[in-house]
């Protein structure tokens, strides 16, 4: 379709949504195939002007969401109405994707004051969509979106998804933000005082507290059968720091406190993976993604970064511990995950793993990178895409699992196995743990996997398959949020 056939159908598109036909002309004209000022993109930033590209985009984005917001809001739109927001929406992410394939090293750059400044991805994402106004979602943009269920939303973090995923595409930059994102969180040192004096700090989601030579997160959300969401993330990431920079243990734990009511009382549970009732009404957020698998789970694999030297495994520096894994009754989806990172697990015989990305219609965190070196590519994608359950005493569940153990004798295990490890010293635990790493996934092949990662879990996670998912094998519809 040759540039002026094109214009007259975007045009067409809006002005049948009631649009006026001189601003969808206008907003038409100013799109150029996506990107206002197209151009080849024949080097680094193609001899391109950020300040200048700064005001045409921006302007050109202002435009997009002043005619997107004269629509009624997606739950009340007609067909040619939702037509013409996806046709918004749609244009203005592929002048976004242009945007940043020649000035995201300018921008990233811009950002951290020269890679001098190392910014969280909560952090970073405020920060672009006010130095570039536009790039990103505004503070009052999602807060707006918060409000609705997941079904009624426009997916404004799709643009975040974007940002991100390009960043992370760089060399330079992906390295930069994977760094922050292994430091301590900013909260973290107020409260090691208090662990190194008591041992416990009680988080609510989350409880973490020293036990001999362990230091041992206790995952509690009680509600929901320690499901993961935007309200256990901090928690979980607060633990895990409190846990690597504890001097007074020398391995870690990770497991699932005792549910206090329901169908498990009294049992220990492992994860059940991500809240989907809180999901399917619009309560998680897309960057609990990416701080979750670039910020606990990462730690957990890799340790703590500190400001002054790179986290990669080759000249860099890392503080960190093994961690053991214990899981009673199920690892399901992102406690699948947890078990990936992790160095010792310890399962009950009548425990099983699963993976339902399918069912639930988005990428498994980083189980795509990891999984296929435990069980192999085959087992992994009938895991991941054909929901293959793998119990723990199976012969494929021994390849994750280390020890198998009678049901209720897992805290007798887990502290057999501490005092096994750490009688013969820990001293070479963090040299072979980077080791394996360098062989298997150094930090830039994360780096890499989280590129990808980045843009299609943000298109999942606004997919109308997501929400059909859960509505079909969730019931989610019929369920009711706090």
């Amino acid at each position: 379709m040759n540039a002026p056939d094109h214009l007259s159908l975007l045009t067409a598109v809006l002005t049948q949504a009631g649009l006026s036909d001189a601003d969808s002309r206008t907003w038409a004209a100013q799109s150029h195939l996506g990107a206002p000022h197209s151009t080849p993109r024949s080097g680094a930033n193609a001899g391109r002007d950020l300040t200048q590209d700064r005001a045409s985009f921006g302007a050109f984005w202002q435009q997009t969401n002043t005619l997107l917001h004269a629509l009624p809001p997606k739950k009340q739109r007609t067909e040619p109405e939702q037509r013409a927001a996806q046709t918004l929406l749609t244009t203005a992410r592929e002048s976004r994707e242009q945007f940043l394939h020649a000035h995201v090293a300018e921008v990233y750059s811009e950002l951290t004051a020269q890679h001098t400044r190392l910014l969280r991805v909560e952090d970073l994402a405020t920060a672009a969509g006010a130095a570039v106004p536009g790039l990103a979602p505004s503070a009052a943009v999602i807060d707006s979106e918060n409000q609705l269920a997941q079904g009624d939303k426009d997916g404004h973090e799709i643009d975040q998804g974007l940002l991100f995923a390009h960043i992370l595409a760089n060399p330079d930059a992906g390295m930069h933000l994977c760094h922050a994102m292994l430091l301590p969180h900013p909260k973290a040192q107020a409260l090691q005082a208090e662990f190194t004096k008591t041992g416990r700090v009680d988080l609510g989601n989350v409880q973490v507290e020293r036990e001999g030579r362990s230091a041992i997160v206790n995952l509690s959300n009680q509600k929901y059968l320690n499901a993961e969401d935007d309200g256990t993330i901090e928690a979980q990431e607060l633990a895990v720091d409190l846990c690597l920079q504890d001097e007074h243990s020398e391995i870690a734990v990770l497991r699932g406190a005792r549910m206090q009511s329901g169908k498990y009382q009294g049992r220990r549970v492992y994860c059940t993976g991500i809240n989907l009732t809180r999901l399917y009404h619009g309560k998680v957020s897309y960057l609990w993604y990416l701080i979750r698998e670039m910020g606990w789970i990462n730690k957990v694999f890799r340790g703590l970064a500190s400001p002054d030297y790179s986290p990669d495994e080759i000249l860099g520096r890392t503080r960190e511990k093994m961690w053991i894994s214990a899981i009673d009754a199920f690892a399901i989806g992102g406690g699948c995950q947890y078990l990936l990172a992790t160095d010792v697990n310890i399962a009950a015989s009548d425990a099983y793993m699963t993976l339902p990305a399918r069912k639930e219609g988005i990428v498994p965190g980083a189980a795509n990178l990891r999984l296929p070196r435990f069980v192999g590519d085959r087992i992994a994608r009938q895991a991941v895409m054909l929901e293959r359950r793998i119990d723990c005493a199976s012969v494929e569940g021994r390849m994750i699992c280390d020890r198998i153990v009678e049901p209720g004798t897992l805290d007798a295990a887990v502290t057999e196995m501490v005092e096994s490890i750490t009688r013969s010293g820990v001293v070479s635990a963090a040299s072979n743990r980077k080791a394996f790493r360098v062989a298997h996934e150094p930090l830039d092949l994360f780096r890499r996997y989280m590129a990808v990662y980045a843009r299609e879990q943000a298109y999942c996670h606004f997919s109308p398959a997501l929400i059909g998912n859960l509505e079909r094998f969730w019931s989610a519809h019929t369920r009711r949020v706090d």
